[in-house]
This record gives structure tokens, sequence and C-alpha cells, in this order.
């Protein structure tokens, strides 16, 4: 039944999320904020469509949050759904093979910012509530919490969280907004690195000067941020600010090796990307490299001309933005500090700077041993033909933490996307048999999952 009626509705279902990747919801732009709110009343709409008992678009201080509820039984058990609405900025547009807000198939792929992350992935849940409603009576009680503001640090939702415990109240909280190893090897994620994310700025001369005439005597502030950020790192790849590994949670031996088993292959991973070199810290592999050791990445540099031809400018300013990966034992505020003060004792006496903390959020780790995550893997066993492998995942979802804390909730991390999809770049992709078969594995999630909680 459940496979029957989503094929018998793929392409409605896929029309859907069409709309929805057509509405350019980047939460960090100021020129998209009526359509970060017109995202989120699109989905109010549809969870209208489905008969929930209860939607609302709950106002913060910043974008919305749309919350719903379908409480059939309260002897049953209640998911709670997480997921965001609003996408990453497109730019650079030029490098997009078809525009980013108009959704195209290509080879068995949706092309869109957000396909991916996360509106292909989160609208999965809403398909999935009305394929068990159409199957009959749900099998457990279902909430959603979608919001606008992942995309910029999630500024507003430990508030919302803090202050909407009973409204949130749940046995579980399930997430897709991750990966899986690929279409032939499915996984659960289980682990997520934090994150600490920063600005440098770094000024020099009260104006910009004629390089010719001041160069050699004056400090030149973007030569100055690129040897700051070039000394962060040490030749074996590890982060040179002092107490950085200070708290950082070592795994043993045998945890590493059983994380080594999971399909993975340097080479195809090199030549999918198109490098000859892979780098990072010495002694780890390239999967203990994503899923278990802090990082320290430039995310963009600028400063001086970047216009078309020459101009011989000595710059008076120079900016970074850093992120830094976080694993279990670190925190994202004491990381912010340790590398503020850092950049601030190693800035030479010849310019100022000024060190900016933008957000961040905890790292998760979620028990492996649980009624939620055998329930997840029943799922996936029955709508993959293979039990899925349990991995960590590089990235960062800071709810997974503040769920944990706030709500005493564990997540299940069941992502549908792939390696190649490029989430967070140019031709952002999300394919067409993960977003259908998305659907199908979150529906056996909640039978398996209330049959086994019974």
């Amino acid at each position: 039944m459940v496979k029957e009626y989503i094929e018998n509705n793929k392409d409605r279902f896929i029309e859907e999320l069409f709309e929805l990747l057509r509405i350019p919801s980047v939460s960090t732009d100021k020129k998209f904020k009526d359509d970060v709110l017109k995202a989120a009343d699109y989905l109010k709409q549809k969870l209208e469509a489905l008969n929930v008992d209860k939607v609302e678009v709950c106002q913060t201080p910043g974008f919305p949050i749309v919350f719903a509820e379908k409480i059939v039984d309260q002897k049953l058990p209640t998911v709670l759904v997480y997921g965001h609405y609003d996408v990453q900025p497109a730019d650079p547009y030029e490098l997009w093979e078809t525009p980013p807000f108009e959704p195209q198939v290509r080879n068995g792929k949706i092309y869109a910012r957000g396909a991916c992350d996360d509106k292909g992935q989160m609208y999965m849940h809403i398909k999935a509530l009305e394929v068990m409603q159409q199957a009959g009576k749900l099998p457990c009680n279902v909430k959603f919490m979608l919001e606008g503001e992942e995309e910029v640090g999630s500024d507003h939702l430990p508030d919302f969280v803090r202050n909407n415990k009973e409204k949130l109240k749940a046995d579980v909280v399930l997430i897709s907004d991750t990966d899986i190893i690929d279409n032939e090897n499915p996984s659960i994620t289980v682990g997520l690195r934090g994150m600490s994310y920063m600005e440098v700025e770094v000024t020099g001369p009260n104006r910009d000067l004629h390089s010719g005439m001041y160069g050699g005597t004056v400090a030149n502030p973007i030569n100055v941020l690129c040897e700051m950020i070039a000394s962060l790192k040490d030749e074996k790849g590890r982060i040179t600010i002092p107490g950085f590994y200070d708290k950082v949670e070592e795994l043993s031996q045998e945890e590493r090796n059983e994380m080594n088993k999971a399909p993975h292959d340097d080479e195809k991973y090199k030549k999918e990307l198109g490098i000859d070199k892979l780098e990072g810290e010495e002694g780890y592999t390239t999967l203990e490299r994503i899923g278990i050791r802090p990082t320290l990445d430039v995310n963009g540099i600028w400063g001086g001309y970047t216009g078309e031809g020459a101009k011989t400018v000595l710059p008076s300013k120079a900016h970074a933005k850093i992120s830094m990966r976080l694993v279990p034992g670190q925190n994202h505020k004491d990381i912010s500090k340790l590398f503020t003060e850092h950049m601030k004792a190693i800035v030479p006496k010849s310019v100022k700077i000024k060190v900016i903390a933008h957000h961040g959020g905890q790292p998760a780790v979620v028990p492996t041993q649980s009624t939620e995550i055998e329930a997840a893997k029943k799922a996936f066993t029955e709508a993959w033909g293979k039990e899925p492998v349990l991995t960590r995942e590089g990235g960062s979802i800071p709810i997974v933490e503040l769920f944990q804390k706030e709500l005493k909730l564990d997540s299940v991390l069941m992502g549908f996307g792939l390696g190649e999809d490029a989430i967070h770049s140019p031709n952002e992709s999300y394919g067409i048999f993960n977003y259908l078969k998305g659907i199908e594995t979150i529906t056996l999630f909640h039978h398996h999952y209330a049959a086994m909680k019974s």
C-alpha cells in the first residue's frame, strides 16, 4: 500500500517540492525576507491540507517557526519532526547550469538551491504523513517544528524550545538533514560535529594607498592576514591555537576500527572531487578526519581591489570568515574565545584587528543502542533491502544537542542525501530516487517505532 501510493502520486509529490524550491528563502540576505516568510506560509498551507489538529506560524525575533501536530491517541508514542525551510545563498549564480530557483530534473536528480538541504529532505516528512493517513490510522502521534534560521545559526530556536517544552513534548526527534553513504549502502548518522563561525578584520593605514609609493614601508593588511591564517595549522595538519585540543574526546582504537568498516574508497573520493591528493590531520583516515576530528577552514577572504583589470592599491582593510568544526568534548563558546585570544596575541603591531563571533553550535552523539535506532534500522532494511551502517558525519545540526539538553530527547538522524549533492554549492541536487525512497523509509520508521514502543 505504501509503495503503491507513493508510485501513484510521485509526480504530484515532486511538483509540490518544486513549488517550495521556487521560493528563494535565503535567510542570511535581507532582500529575501519576504520569500522566507512565503516559504513558511507554503508549509502551513500544505500541513493544513492534511487535516492536522493544529498549525501555527510561531513568530520569533527573526524568522518564524512552523509548528503543527496530529494527535491520534495520547497512549501512542509521539514523533517530533525537525527540519528547516531556509536555504543558503545561491551565489555565485554564474556557476549554476540552470537557475538555482527554477528546479530542473537532469539524470534523475532535482537541481535547485535547497533541493537536498533541507527542503527536499524536510518535505519528505510532510508527504510521509499523507501516506500514513491514506493507509489508515496513524501508527503514532506526529509533531512538526520547521524553522527558518538554520542556515544562520538558529539564533532564536533555543528560546523557542525552552519556552515551549509542553508543546514540543515527544518521545523522539526525527531529522532528515544528513547523508547516506550511497544508494547501495544506506546509513544512519549517530554523531555530528559542532561549529564555531568567526570573522576577522585587519586594518592597516587609514585609507587605501598607492602600492608603489607606500609598498615596502606600510604593512599590507591582506599579507598580514594571510600570514596569520597560515600559522593556524602546522605541517602535520594540527590546529595551533593553544588549548584547542584540551577537551577533545579521543575514541579508542576499537571504536576507530569500527568506524573504518564503513564503505569508503579514497581514490574514488578524490576522483569525484577532481583532486590528486587528500590532506588533513596526520595519523587519521578520511572517515576519521570527517567524523571525529576538529577542523579549521577559511570560508571566505577579501580585501583590496578584485574588479576587472589592475589597480595597484595597498588596501586599508582585509577580512576573512573562518569556521571551526568541533567534536565531542569541545564547547563552541570556549573555542570562539580561544580563537579570539589567539588572533589578538599573534597580530603584529603594524595593524589593528577585530574578531567577531557569528554563530556556533555544540557537537552531538546519540546512543546507538536504543529502540529509536533499532526502528530506524528496521525501516531502512525493509525499504532498501540492506541493513544501514552507523556513521558520524562532519556537518553540524545544533538543534540535536539542544534537544538533548532542554527536552531530554535523542534524535534519529535519518537523512537520504549523497555527498555528490553539492549542498551549499552551485548545482545543488537531490535524487528523485532518494526523495521517494525517503518518504517510504520515514513511513516505515513510524510503523516500526510504534510497534516497538507498544
